[in-house]
């Protein structure tokens, strides 16, 4: 379970009055990914895709939700077990101050085994 703050300011804030998008995704990238290498430790973990959708101007604050089902994480363990690599899907969002989604993110997440060839980029630890 995550909650985030990422406050609307003079520097977050587009020429039409809400939060820039970038600012968004930027902040939404690496949750699930990082959720996941905690969880999985032992795996090199990243995000393979990520998909934004606006739905309402972010005008306040926005507060990132993103939470970590108790289904998903057995889901993606019997995966592991089975195969020796998962692609899970996560699902968050931005929320306005009141509550409301104004952005959902689907972020898909690379969990494969250290050392995997096909990686596109270079371990955290590969020293590149």
């Amino acid at each position: 379970y995550v909650r985030m703050k990422l406050p609307l300011n003079t520097f977050s804030r587009n020429p039409g009055g809400v939060m820039f998008g970038g600012y968004q995704a930027a902040l939404a990238d690496p949750i699930a990914a990082l959720a996941c290498a905690r969880v999985f430790p032992g795996y090199s973990v990243w995000t393979r895709a990520m998909s934004v959708d606006f739905q309402h101007g972010g005008g306040t604050d926005l507060e990132l939700v993103f939470e970590f089902p108790r289904e998903q994480e057995q889901a993606i363990a019997a995966e592991l077990a089975e195969r020796g690599r998962a692609t899970p899907v996560f699902e968050y969002g931005f929320h306005l101050a009141d509550g409301t989604r104004c952005t959902l993110i689907k972020n898909t997440v690379a969990i494969r085994p250290k050392g995997y060839v096909k990686a596109t980029t270079p371990g955290a630890d590969s020293g590149m």
